[in-house]
């Protein structure tokens, strides 16, 4: 699926010499992010995108109509068992009906519309096993902030996740639940959230399918739902379940107890900030506008939730459906027309105009600061949306929280962040239980003797891991170069060097590597990008940095945003490595579609921060040191203590180190400046497949040659 950049990938698609999608039935369009922009140059581009469509033969939704990943769902592209992706960062949503879906960027949607193919990095996968069943009151969207603000040391940073629990906790999730809960854990750092195929999303499946039949076989819709929602396929795909083998290893398990849960909310300006409501509820903290839009929390159920907030209290008004609070405005907009029918049919939606409720057309609108509503300097907002980083809905000295669709309608209707009054905490109640592991005490545990012959096997690798640990007093010691060397692919270069450029923090997000402002202007220069090159995380950098270095930075690298301009930002002032403790993945990707090199250091980092920082080498990832006005963005956690730096502190600064890549070894060489230590370890292998993209200069020249051949 492809939204408002279907002309941009457009653009690729046919600047690569292509003609003709490779298979239509493949691709969907939508319009859905600048619905409300009526200018002749956004309409016209809607007009090329709609042609290009009709021309290709593939299925077109027109502005309005809804958000891209709820047409999807809704109208059974994303099938249960099946892979889906979309040029957009919440292609995560699929999850929540047990397909896996995962963004892509433009150059792999223009590759997918040429060849029918892109590539992929398997990702390790963590296990989070849901336990108890959620309360009257907690939703979905609880359950995912609360994840988010629980766990916010980067557990499952580019993680594919697999929800799972038991059948009674996993009934009290209904799929609205689920599609709100993976479609935020995007936000949670991971590249999916993949829930179960099991009997909740078969009785919504077959419901569906119930309708497509009725609507089709009364004449009543020229879609063609009802040959992707059918009996048949459904049968199908219950009598050939996919599911996670037994005994299958996870990189990392987590558990959350839902009985224990409570209503909580996300903020101000981030999503690993999350507090439960009763305690911002005491802080009496006033807001100016608040809104039910996007595509996490805009489903026919979530509008009833909200309307429910206004109905009740009517009854205390002689019936009549009350105000929203004086000096606030409250936002509305459907995920999709279907969603926004059904709302209207049960009095929703109208007993929410009743209380003053602005509507606006199906779609992302304020939710990525466009259109009608943005937050002013100064003032307070309050949203069922995904992301509340600063600036992302509009001014960046506003404040965003992100709560349920019941707790956004309490506040605008008193004025300040409330909550409906729905939960009650249980007797009892200590705290949440949430941690490692599966949540399972060892003496509730029932396993088959199979299951236990695995464990006693996985504790005896442990113990061997540990007496290896004793014998060497500490950690075990990497074995030594085999010997062994990567074949290294013609035109790909067997080494890469350079001086250390030195860039120190973590989490620098991809509006840090280049502007949002300069993002959707079509005229920008190879030289105007290589000018404003990290222009939002240092204004210095463009005169520190120089052509042929090694740009060096922390952890999570390139978290944000899919705008693949932040690695062509970099290539245009000429840096050919970014060397990282580690990186976001969309960044990764981006990186290797427009032949950029990129390499994990984490003990480099160290080193640096030791050296200039005066941080000590153990400090762990989780002690993150952000850039002045990026620790509240999408992928930041709260900051960390500050170490008193041994040097002055710089954002940009030259090293004097050295650093060489031997690509055919698989090995990294550091020189500690000119008299210093020098040393070296190896790292990960450059796989063939990936050394081609580069070497080809990038994913569309390799598509080029692709089509070549195959004319």
């Amino acid at each position: 699926m492809t939204h408002d950049n279907s002309w941009p990938v457009a653009l690729k698609f046919m600047s690569i010499g292509a003609s003709k999608i490779h298979d239509k039935n493949q691709i969907v369009m939508t319009l859905d992010h600048d619905v409300q922009n009526k200018s002749e140059s956004n309409l016209k581009k809607y007009r090329q995108i709609e042609e290009f469509a009709k021309k290709q033969g593939v299925d077109f939704y027109p502005a309005g109509r809804g958000i891209g990943h709820q047409i999807m769902v809704e109208e059974g592209y994303a099938w249960p068992g099946t892979l889906a992706v979309a040029s957009d960062s919440h292609t995560n949503m699929y999850g929540g009906i047990g397909c896996l879906g995962t963004p892509v960027v433009r150059t792999d949607a223009a590759s997918i519309w040429a060849t029918g193919r892109t590539w992929w990095q398997i990702p390790p996968i963590a296990k989070v096993t849901f336990t108890g069943i959620l309360p009257t009151g907690v939703t979905g969207k609880d359950v995912i902030v609360a994840l988010c603000g629980l766990f916010n040391n980067d557990e499952v940073l580019n993680h594919a996740i697999e929800f799972t629990g038991s059948e009674d906790t996993m009934r009290s999730l209904p799929v609205d639940d689920r599609l709100a809960i993976a479609n935020m854990t995007t936000e949670w750092g991971a590249l999916t959230g993949l829930f179960p195929i099991d009997s909740v999303l078969a009785g919504w499946l077959r419901y569906k399918a119930t309708e497509a039949a009725l609507y089709n076989n009364a004449g009543l819709t020229q879609a063609s739902t009802h040959t992707r929602f059918t009996h048949p396929r459904v049968d199908e795909l219950l009598g050939n379940q996919l599911s996670a083998d037994k005994g299958a290893k996870y990189a990392k398990s987590l558990h959350l107890d839902l009985s224990t849960l409570s209503p909580y909310v996300s903020g101000p300006n981030s999503v690993k900030v999350a507090t439960p409501l009763n305690e911002l509820a005491a802080q009496d903290i006033k807001i100016n506008r608040a809104y039910l839009v996007s595509c996490t929390n805009s489903r026919a159920s979530d509008l009833a939730a909200a309307a429910k907030v206004f109905k009740d209290a009517a009854g205390k008004n002689g019936g009549k459906i009350p105000k929203v609070a004086e000096g606030v405005n409250f936002y509305i907009a459907a995920a999709s027309t279907p969603e926004q029918l059904a709302a209207e049919e049960a009095g929703d939606w109208q007993a929410m105009l009743d209380a003053g409720a602005q509507p606006l057309p199906a779609g992302c609108g304020p939710c990525i600061g466009l259109g009608t509503g943005l937050l002013e300097p100064g003032e307070v907002g309050i949203s069922a949306s995904n992301r509340n980083f600063k600036g992302r809905m509009g001014s960046t000295d506003a404040k965003a929280y992100l709560a349920s669709p019941e707790v956004v309608a309490a506040s605008a209707l008193s004025g300040r962040i409330n909550g409906p009054g729905w939960y009650e905490r249980p007797e009892g109640w200590s705290g949440i239980v949430r941690g490692e592991g599966d949540g399972i005490r060892e003496e509730d545990r029932m396993i088959t003797a199979e299951e236990a012959l695995e464990k006693i096997i996985g504790q005896l690798d442990d113990l061997v891991g540990t007496a290896e640990k004793d014998i060497h007093g500490g950690e075990v010691a990497p074995k030594e170069d085999d010997g062994t060397l990567t074949e290294v692919l013609p035109g790909f270069p067997e080494k890469v060097e350079g001086e250390i450029v030195f860039c120190d923090a973590d989490n620098i997000n991809t509006d840090g590597i280049y502007p949002g402002k300069y993002t959707y202007q079509d005229d920008v220069t190879v030289e105007k990008m290589a000018q404003v090159c990290m222009e939002n995380y240092d204004t210095d950098f463009a005169s520190i940095a120089k052509e042929g270095d090694i740009l060096v930075s922390g952890f999570n690298f390139g978290c944000g945003s899919s705008r693949e301009q932040a690695a062509t930002a970099i290539l245009a002032k000429k840096i050919p490595l970014v060397v990282a403790g580690s990186f976001g993945n969309i960044f990764s990707r981006n990186s290797i579609n427009n032949a950029l090199m990129g390499v994990e250091v984490p003990r480099l980092v160290h080193r640096l921060r030791e050296t200039f920082s005066g941080v000590p080498a153990e400090v762990s990832q989780k002690d993150v040191k952000e850039p002045k006005g990026n620790w509240e963005s999408l992928d930041s956690p709260p900051p960390a203590p500050q170490n008193t730096p041994s040097q002055e502190k710089k954002p940009t600064r030259r090293t004097g180190w050295t650093f060489k890549w031997d690509v055919r070894r698989s090995r990294v060489e550091i020189q500690e400046g000119k008299d210093g230590v020098r040393w070296s370890q190896k790292v990960g292998e450059l796989p063939p497949n990936v050394q081609e993209i580069i070497a080809r200069g990038g994913l569309e020249k390799w598509v080029k040659k692709e089509i070549k051949a195959s004319t």
